[in-house]
């Protein structure tokens, strides 16, 4: 299949997700990866004013810093939530807000009863919420999902990704969802033709039929996450009850953590570039119990 150019409109891809979401095939936009989408809702609308959380994922800012749209922070500090007050901050000449839920890098839910609030409130004053849910699905949790609401409120767009769950990253798949065909035309123009290969459309497909797999995946991360809460709070780290496949931590004292495991044969997450975090926090992935139990050995030589 790969002499062969790929669909620009990646139909077959879209027919699958549409049967799996039950949405309408016209509510989706596939991309190479979901940074993509997030650039091509940048430069398809060039928002004049955003509104996002910190610390979370850093993509957001750097895509609207290239279109020029001014930057609303709302604080997350100090135990990294999404609070009642951030319905303040979407203000009327606010176009788009980022949300993560859960959120990168503290894996963090928002409240849903807020969730739905921030979704009526954006809906009642034309700001596109963009929901990033491309961690969602290992938190077991997906009826927390909005995919079902874009059929409802024409300004939400579900960022998802199967770089997560199916652990494709090299393939490069996301999409999107959202129930204003305008805008998903003006995305689809924004990037260049052929966004997306014959082979990763051609996963895609196949993973979305892999539904042991996902079940055993989001049962051994919630296993291996609560092992490796427990030992690294018996280390003395303070560690954030995130729900996704990663556990975000803080090393009071220690600022050099990163350096001090790499003579281990391990890498981890500095998260001091994203904003309101230091050289102490850190994002370690959850992965099976022999390489978890190698990092807690190796925390126990070095984070002393």
């Amino acid at each position: 299949k790969a002499e062969h150019y790929p669909d620009p409109e990646s139909r077959k891809l879209k027919h699958a997700l549409a049967e799996y979401h039950e949405v309408p095939e016209e509510a989706l936009i596939c991309g190479n990866g979901g940074a993509d989408l997030i650039y091509r809702l940048a430069y398809g609308t060039k928002p004049a004013h955003a509104l996002l959380t910190a610390p979370t994922f850093l993509e957001y800012e750097e895509a609207l810093k290239q279109v020029e749209t001014k930057i609303h922070i709302y604080e997350m500090q100090p135990d990294y939530r999404v609070r009642e007050d951030i319905l303040e901050q979407m203000t009327e000449d606010m176009d788009v807000m980022f949300l993560c839920n859960p959120n990168n890098p503290t894996g963090i839910l928002v409240e849903q009863e807020l969730l739905l609030r921030i979704l009526e409130r954006a809906e009642s004053r034309s700001i596109l919420l963009v929901l990033d849910e491309c961690f969602l699905d290992f938190t077991g949790q997906e009826e927390r999902s909005l995919i079902q609401k874009t059929t409802e409120y024409k300004h939400l767009f579900i960022l998802k990704s199967f770089t997560k769950m199916y652990a494709m990253p090299g393939i490069r798949l996301g999409y999107g969802v959202c129930g204003d065909g305008a805008l998903l035309r003006k995305m689809e123009t924004a990037g260049q033709c052929w966004g997306i290969s014959v082979l990763a459309s051609e996963a895609g497909i196949a993973a979305l039929g892999e539904g042991e797999y996902k079940e055993k995946a989001i049962t051994l991360v919630r296993e291996e996450r609560a092992y490796l809460k427990k030992e690294m709070e018996i280390l003395g780290m303070t560690v954030w009850d995130g729900q996704a496949d990663y556990l975000f931590f803080r090393t009071d004292g220690i600022r050099d953590l990163y350096d001090r495991l790499l003579p281990e044969g391990i890498m981890i997450r500095r998260c001091s570039n994203y904003r309101g975090l230091d050289e102490t926090c850190y994002r370690v992935a959850v992965k099976d119990h022999e390489a978890n139990e190698r990092l807690i050995e190796a925390l126990k030589k070095t984070a002393r």
